[in-house]
C-alpha cells in the first residue's frame, strides 16, 4: 500500500526527546502505525476497531 500522500500525526503521548514516538495516519476504514524515528522503516496497518481496542487498552496502562 503506498503510504506517500497520507498524512501522519504524532501521538499525543509521543516525546520530542525520542524515547516514545509513534505516529498514526488515517486510511478510510484502516489506522496506520509508524515508529516516527523511522519513517521509511515498516507500518502496521490495522482496522479502525482493532485500533480503538488499541488504544483504549494502552489508555489503561
Amino acid at each position: 500500500m503506498d503510504l506517500s500522500r497520507v498524512i501522519w500525526r504524532k501521538a499525543s503521548r509521543s516525546h520530542d526527546d525520542g524515547d516514545q514516538c509513534v505516529e498514526v495516519a488515517s486510511l478510510y476504514d484502516l489506522v496506520a502505525i509508524r515508529d516516527s524515528k523511522d519513517p521509511d522503516g515498516h507500518n502496521f496497518i490495522i482496522s479502525r476497531s482493532d485500533f480503538r481496542h488499541i488504544a483504549n487498552a494502552l489508555k489503561n496502562l
